[in-house]
């Protein structure tokens, strides 16, 4: 069994007291919000009487979002800290509840203020100057005006909301709190396999270990499929009936629109890593080579091509590792991120219970939290690195903008937190003096490859497949959907890997799928992040004056202009060829070590 939460020390876990000091009062906070947001429907039918009653609503409605985030984050936090904690469960529902009411009662604002066309607002505006901070804001509503719907269906929308996440919901509590897997073998134990140390397991030097993980893992979910299959059907029919309710021709188009982002550059990124799957067989091929395997399964791919080198990190070290790698990216940078150690932004324990995965949220009242299970890899040295670029990131945007413009476009989302990992694996490579390291380090960054920009993009395109074969009057089954996924396993990993049948049911555990065409995202920000963080760490102090007024921007740009910022432009093709290029000197200096090992 996995050590309990309260065996950890205090520093490695999250300071929630930042957002309340006790559960008490944030449930006192809750109760007061309750009541709070019943005064929202004053404002119904008076939003647009004068430019005072339009800048009153907007600042009562932002004030009281700040609030209800806050009690979000609080419960949401505890909850994914210990999903079987009873108390963290009823405060997360509680929390969950005032939301939801808050979205029914102030359903109207946004079908009221469409009543008028925007010229009424620009008129406001010049009237009354305050209302000047809310202008991104209701430009973007604006923009969306012929997909938002009557008043009563969109309160009728809010008061469903809560049940719109219950696919994600139900997908998280099964994999986080009710699947067990069988036992694995390793170095001669007995030990348990979770979904949290599965990604440990799956990369040990030792090929019958990863495959008992490998077994193990998918056989559970096997188990599983038709259930499964079920919860995802939902998901993706809820998508897509939104989309048609909102007039949008189709899901992918309805998530694009909200993020400003053409389809083009979803079917242009598909388009761009088909052209370039060459490199990644050819890395396959070096793999199976260097491995000494005579199948490389696919099961054999997440591991290092330099098993010798298995040095573990405490977090402290990780923390110096972490600080060393960021300097670059200036003093002012550095200071900030020392006090997400300091500070209590960061919960680093392996506890039973724990969410999966790592993720990084923010509260504009406090401050960004950073979630993961660290067992002392290099990987995890790498996550921690990530999941501080998106608080970094988070950290700029709060203090450089207001709440209502303080949210980045997810588009951009992985941009900060990938350079992290890159200048991580830069300052590691040219600072090893250790052949073996440097292959290792050169191998971990392929894998980033293959994990950031090839293996999102096989999701991207199985999540494509899934909502179109929907939107043509489709089912969704187990069947087609495994076979989907087997398919594109068999296109993405090419001849040099032995596809195993039970990859078929990998679908059934990525969390994203759950994220309305999310991580397309993880692939477009990845080259864009190679191309930053290889200027950065040169010394282009210019690429780095412009990175640091990227990070500052929130949403007050659309995505592809933000990036323009950093001096990166997402709508050229470069941007991919750049990042393959830097892939196939990876694997050229690679060749190059193997082959000095070999004269030696």
């Amino acid at each position: 069994m996995g050590k309990k939460r309260s065996e950890f020390k205090s520093e490695y876990k999250w300071n929630t007291s930042d957002l309340f000091k006790s559960d008490e009062e944030a449930l006192k906070e809750i109760d007061n919000l309750s009541k709070e947001v019943d005064k929202v429907k004053k404002y119904e039918g008076h939003i647009l009487d004068s430019a005072s009653s339009l800048y009153e609503l907007l600042t009562f409605d932002t004030n009281l979002e700040k609030r209800l985030e806050r009690v979000f984050i609080y419960g949401h936090l505890n909850n994914d800290a210990d999903t079987k904690d009873v108390n963290s469960q009823m405060l997360f529902g509680k929390s969950r509840n005032v939301y939801s009411k808050y979205l029914e009662k102030s359903a109207f604002i946004i079908p009221e203020l469409l009543e008028s066309d925007y010229e009424k607002i620009e008129k406001y505006l010049k009237e009354e100057p305050k209302l000047e901070e809310f202008k991104r804001m209701l430009k973007h509503i604006y923009r969306e005006k012929d997909h938002v719907l009557s008043k009563e269906v969109e309160s009728a929308l809010a008061i469903f909301s809560k049940s719109f996440s219950a696919p994600e919901e139900i997908m998280q509590t099964l994999s986080d709190s009710d699947f067990t897997f069988d036992d694995i073998e390793v170095d001669g134990k007995k030990v348990e396999l979770t979904e949290s140390n599965f990604s440990t397991y799956i990369k040990n030097p030792n090929q019958e270990v990863r495959k008992q993980a490998f077994d193990s893992l998918y056989k559970t979910f096997e188990k599983f499929k038709n259930s499964i299959a079920v919860i995802l059907k939902n998901e993706v029919e809820k998508n897509a009936a939104s989309a048609k309710l909102r007039k949008f021709k189709s899901s992918l188009s309805s998530s694009l629109f909200s993020n400003e982002i053409d389809e083009k550059v979803y079917y242009n990124l598909i388009e761009g890593v088909h052209k370039h799957l060459p490199s990644l067989y050819k890395y396959f091929a070096l793999k199976k080579k260097e491995l000494g395997l005579k199948e490389l399964h696919i099961y054999d791919t997440y591991t290092s091509l330099e098993s010798k080198n298995t040095k573990k990190y405490s977090f402290e070290e990780a923390k110096e590792l972490v600080l060393k790698v960021c300097a670059p990216l200036g003093k002012e940078y550095t200071s900030i991120l020392e006090r997400a150690f300091t500070e209590g932004w960061i919960d680093s324990c392996n506890n039973e219970g724990k969410r999966g995965g790592a993720y990084c949220t923010a509260c504009y009242m406090t401050h960004p939290y950073v979630l993961l299970s660290y067992e002392g890899t290099l990987q995890d040295v790498s996550t921690l690195a990530h999941e501080l670029g998106h608080a970094m990131h988070y950290y700029y945007a709060i203090n450089n903008q207001n709440y209502q413009d303080y949210g980045y476009s997810i588009f951009v989302a992985e941009v900060a937190s990938q350079v992290n990992e890159i200048l991580l694996s830069r300052y590691l490579l040219d600072n090893s003096k250790d052949k073996s390291e440097k292959k290792k380090i050169i191998d971990d960054l392929l894998l980033s490859y293959k994990a950031s920009l090839f293996r999102q993009t096989m999701f991207a395109e199985f999540e494509l497949f899934i909502h179109d074969f929907t939107e043509k009057g489709n089912i969704l089954t187990y069947e087609n959907m495994s076979d989907k996924y087997y398919e594109l396993n068999k296109l993405y990993f090419g001849d040099n890997v032995v596809v195993d049948d039970k990859i078929r049911y990998e679908w059934e555990r990525i969390p994203h799928f759950y994220m309305n065409f999310y991580v397309y995202q993880y692939a477009t920000s990845f080259t864009a992040a190679i191309t930053l963080a290889n200027k950065i760490y040169e010394g282009d102090q210019d690429t780095l004056k412009k990175y640091l007024e990227f990070l500052k921007l929130g949403c007050t740009k659309d995505p592809v202009a933000s990036l323009k910022v950093a001096g990166i432009d997402m709508t050229s093709s470069k941007v991919m060829d750049d990042a393959i290029l830097y892939m196939d000197k990876l694997l050229e200096m690679y060749e190059d070590l193997q082959g000095s090992d070999k004269s030696e």
